[in-house]
């Protein structure tokens, strides 16, 4: 082996060793933190769905404009998942800016699920905050075509 593979081999082993492994991703099960916003009938069904899609997602922290809504949302979640609905008071935001509370508190996955008149800012403010996203689509185009 000439001086140059020596170097060169030696410095990539150097490298590898150097590396911490033990603190990677790739044997931690970690839960996955949901936030819903929205928590109608569609919102409610998108977050069972989450909470059916795996094992490790924990839904904790629900926003809606009315209380009444996030209430129901809430006891139905908690009667079908107990031990993976984790809502305390003070994750329950209400009121127009609760999407804001809600994105900003600890979540990983933000639900957005409200009237489509309100995911534009919904949407901006999670992508600004570097949230995983999911953003139900609407009902399909409700406007006529004038020719």
């Amino acid at each position: 082996m000439d001086r140059r593979n020596f170097i060169k081999n030696g410095g990539i082993l150097l490298g590898a060793t150097s590396l911490d492994f033990s603190k990677t991703n790739l044997d931690i099960k970690k839960k996955i933190k949901v936030g819903l916003i929205g928590c109608g009938g569609r919102g409610t069904g998108a977050a069972f769905q989450a909470l059916e899609a795996d094992p490790d997602v924990e839904i904790v922290a629900l926003a809606d404009i009315f209380p009444a809504q996030l209430e129901a949302a809430l006891a139905s979640l908690k009667e079908a998942h107990k031990d993976r609905v984790n809502v305390p008071e003070k994750r329950k935001y209400i009121g127009f800016d609760a999407y804001k509370k809600l994105i900003a508190s600890n979540v990983d996955v933000v639900l957005l699920t409200s009237p489509p008149s309100f995911r534009p800012d919904h949407l901006a403010e999670a992508v600004k905050e570097g949230k995983h996203i999911f953003l139900r689509k609407t009902n399909g185009c409700r406007c006529t075509r004038r020719t």
